[in-house]
């Protein structure tokens, strides 16, 4: 296996010890980005037998190891003595009780960076012990329960979903914290031991899903959340079928059948200039106009000032508009195939992609060319085609796009590969105690340019380890309130807020200030769009030439392909990436349940990639611009299905609204009083046989029916403790409102680390003026450095004049710059529009 030393975790000695998928997954990300590693199996081999596994280990050597033996454990001491980086998810404690203690290890080697991803905090002292798996994770999370509006109209309570997004957002939340933990060990010599809960890091993965506004105006619920507040206060029953439930979706956020009988998902609402030029490629624009569609002018505005009763450009449309505009939009859409619809909107600058299938998706000519599906020779599967990199940086993605299949090795092997490496680290000053260190991210620098979810969500997690963060807005919102202000509520935290116009002179000159004193840049934007904002590498370097640049993108991969210059959200890559085939079924799609399901953990692996870009500048002095793309993220969520070889099995995995599980030994049943999720295996059931009431189970030809009798027998605490009694993972599905009422405390100031595996805080005195409980930043726990809570966000501009001071300004020129409209200190009277 040949590695290049421009890959920017060269010299990283990683050893890999995880089972499952966020472990391995996390140690893949830093094997394509050049750490040599090397992955640890049990002498049975992987945990997790699935060809994925095949992807999850390119890039490292394979060694089994028997930890029971004596020789097993000198042997895994040995190669932890090489490391610079132990990355392991075993439950809390069993690693220690197999004779290996990180901690004490970790006393003798200082810059030793120990990394645990237990399913539930090693402090939750109720779960810590379950067998977390990740269905387990998620059914105890409340990811199953409640599951979007759309499944709570049809009545589908739980509802079951086989991403493994617990495992998804775990896997770039690890990455991140090692590549921070390197880049401060080069200062101080001292490494860290850093645990990510699984299920802390689903939590924050699904934080757009479990905030809660009180008194939340009546503007911003959707046609579907007033029809269940409405059976709701009139005791109706949530029985609404698929094409019934179509007609409660705004006409900009739907599913439309095209000429070739395939559906076409557009997303265009919350923008005036998106929602226009759809209407505009459809032919149907003037028409609408002319039956009197109303235009308002600023939709900051509170409704009550409004000059018509709604407009392009909102979200939600009231009913009486939306049925109008569905309406012939429908008939538009049958005009044309769903592909050539989708080359229309690309080329068009509008967003919205054809629903295609998993399968197509890692077949697809763009994912190809753009290197986001690579071919790997794998040495079980022969050619497979497998998933790009996740993150990758512009200076090196070539280097990246011919990873080595996983290879079996022996210990001599193994060791001689970590050696490999280059010299261990040597630290070049004493090691600080750890109570003296400061956070990871402490002075430096971001400038934020994002905008929606996953961009701001990259640079708002950044502030958690004391990074300072500008965010950089135009004076005019080009987003409707629900977008441009109730979704930063996540995404503003620990941000200051200036409005500036950087399209003119005089706000470019404003930019250029800022750049000069900025250690990072972020933006989500395609490719087309950076000349013409003076953010290409040749701009920036001539003012700042320290600079890092990180960007996000929708369809961007390491190469160019037909699709990068595409604009979208998260659902467009749900849509033409198969996730929405598989969660409604392939006729009826479904966008997956949970809001920002692809975004939050996009913003994630750029916070990697900019974690992984300061680790390369300190080493090499060398600026450079880490990467990464909503088409990236979503095959990290589908890993175990985006892949593809010659004689594959079907892709057959649980899909549709029916689904309640992946087979029958692991899906949900009902109990004597509600459901259960049980999670095994076929080689459990002679255990199962040892468990009161279920006695004969092995000997059964139908498990699903034996189990559907049996467990209807007794309660599901009942059940779901008698099943762990025996090692067998099983768990009563939990609602986020339970969880929230049970783990909410009165902000403190404090991240929540300390508080198992729930924490949220309530915000009395929140800056839109509404009490507000949210999700802590609580998922990466280091040992040795602290994690802030972020401050609330600002109201838009609250901090435009300090910002414009500390880059030089005058009172008088900012004064002056405010009465030109180049700099504002808002976009309305209230922070949340009423």
């Amino acid at each position: 296996m040949n590695r290049t030393n421009n890959l920017p975790l060269a010299g990283v000695r990683i050893l890999d010890l995880g089972q499952q998928i966020a472990a391995p997954a996390c140690a893949m990300i830093l094997a394509d980005l050049g750490a040599n590693v090397v992955h640890v199996d049990p002498p049975q081999g992987p945990a997790w037998d699935h060809p994925a596994n095949a992807i999850l280990n390119r890039n490292k050597k394979i060694l089994r190891l028997d930890l029971g033996s004596a020789e097993g454990r000198t042997q895994l001491l040995s190669l932890i003595d090489e490391a610079d980086v132990v990355i392991e998810n075993f439950q809390p404690g069993e690693l220690l009780a197999s004779g290996i203690d990180l901690a004490m290890l970790r006393q003798q080697r200082p810059e030793l960076i120990t990394v645990s991803l237990p399913g539930f905090a090693s402090n939750d002292t109720l779960r810590r012990e379950w067998k977390a798996t990740e269905a387990i994770i998620a059914a105890t999370a409340g990811a199953f329960t409640d599951m979007g509006f759309n499944r709570v109209l049809m009545g589908l309570n739980p509802s079951f979903s086989p991403l493994p997004l617990g495992s998804a957002y775990a896997t770039t939340l690890t990455a991140a914290s090692v590549a921070l933990a390197l880049n401060a060990r080069e200062e101080t010599g001292r490494g860290d031991a850093i645990e990510v809960p699984v299920v802390a890091a689903l939590m924050e993965g699904l934080s757009y899903n479990s905030y809660v506004i009180e008194g939340l105006p009546e503007r911003y619920k959707t046609m579907r959340e007033l029809e269940i507040e409405h059976r709701k206060a009139n005791g109706i029953e949530m029985d609404l079928g698929y094409e019934a439930l179509q007609e409660y979706l705004d006409p900009f956020y739907r599913t439309y059948e095209c000429a070739d009988g395939r559906l076409f998902y557009c997303v265009c609402p919350s923008h005036r200039n998106h929602a226009k030029r759809a209407l505009t490629v459809l032919g149907i624009y003037d028409e609408l106009i002319a039956e009197g569609l109303p235009e308002v002018r600023d939709l900051h505005a509170p409704i009550a000032e409004w000059d018509g009763e709604t407009s392009i450009g909102v979200y939600p449309l009231p009913k009486k508009w939306a049925d109008i505009i569905s309406e012939k939009m429908k008939r538009a859409f049958k005009t044309k195939t769903s592909e050539e619809w989708g080359r229309i909107f690309g080329e068009g600058r509008i967003p919205g992609a054809p629903h295609r299938t998993t399968r197509e998706w890692v077949n697809d000519a763009h994912t190809h060319a753009a290197g986001l599906m690579l071919k790997v020779e794998d040495p079980e599967y022969g050619e497979m085609i497998q998933p790009g990199p996740v993150v990758w940086l512009e200076s090196c993605a070539e280097d990246m796009l011919s990873p080595a299949p996983r290879e079996m090795v022996d210990y001599e092997t193994a060791l001689a590969w970590l050696q490999a490496a280059g010299p261990r680290f040597a630290p070049v000053t004493a090691a600080p105690l750890p109570d003296s260190r400061k956070p990871w991210l402490e002075g430096v620098r971001v400038l934020d340019l994002t905008n929606v979810i996953a961009g701001p969500h990259s640079t708002a997690f950044l502030t958690r380890f004391g990074a300072e963060v500008t965010k950089l807005d135009p004076v005019t919102p080009l987003y409707d309130p629900l977008i441009g202000t109730l979704f930063t509520f996540q995404t503003g935290m620990g941000k200051r807020s200036a409005l500036v116009d950087i399209m003119s002179p005089e706000g470019r000159e404003v930019f250029n200030r800022l750049l000069r004193n900025t250690d990072i840049v972020v933006i989500n934007a395609p490719e087309r769009q950076l000349e013409p904002l003076g953010l290409d590498q040749a701009s920036l370097s001539a003012i700042n030439p320290r600079v890092i640049f990180s960007r996000l993108d929708c369809f961007g991969g390491p190469h160019r392909g037909p699709k990068t210059d595409y604009i979208g959200y998260d659902d467009i890559i749900q849509a033409n990436s198969g996730i929405m085939s598989r969660f409604g079924g392939e006729a009826t799609p479904e966008e997956h349940a949970h809001l920002g399901t692809l975004d939050v953990n996009c913003g994630f692996a750029g916070a990697v990639g900019v974690a992984v870009a300061l680790y390369h500048q300190r080493r090499t002095g060398q600026a450079t611009r880490p990467r990464t793309s909503l088409s990236a993220v979503t095959n990290l969520a589908q890993i175990p299905f985006a892949f593809d070889y010659d004689g594959r099995a079907p892709f057959n995995e649980p899909s549709g609204r029916q689904a309640l599980g992946h087979h029958a030994l692991s899906r949900f049943y009902r109990a004597g009083d509600g459901w259960l999720y049980l999670d095994c295996s076929n080689n459990e059931t002679e255990t199962l046989d040892k468990i009161p009431g279920l006695e004969g189970i092995a000997r059964s030809n139908d498990l699903c029916g034996f189990l559907e009798t049996a467990l209807s027998t007794v309660t599901a605490e009942e059940w779901a403790a008698r099943l762990r009694a025996y090692g067998i993972a099983a768990a009563v599905p939990n609602s986020i409102e339970n969880l929230r009422a049970l783990y909410s405390r009165e902000a403190d100031g404090t991240a929540g680390t300390t508080m198992g595996s729930f924490a949220f805080s309530i915000h009395r005195d929140h800056p839109s003026g509404h009490c507000l409980t949210q999700i802590d930043h609580y998922a990466i726990r280091p040992s040795e450095v602290p994690i802030r809570a972020a401050s609330l966000p600002e109201r838009w501009g609250h901090s435009t004049r300090e910002v414009l001071a500390n880059a030089g300004y005058s009172d008088a020129e900012i004064t002056a710059l405010i009465a030109r409209n180049v700099v504002s200190l808002g976009w309305a009277q209230e922070f949340l529009p009423s």
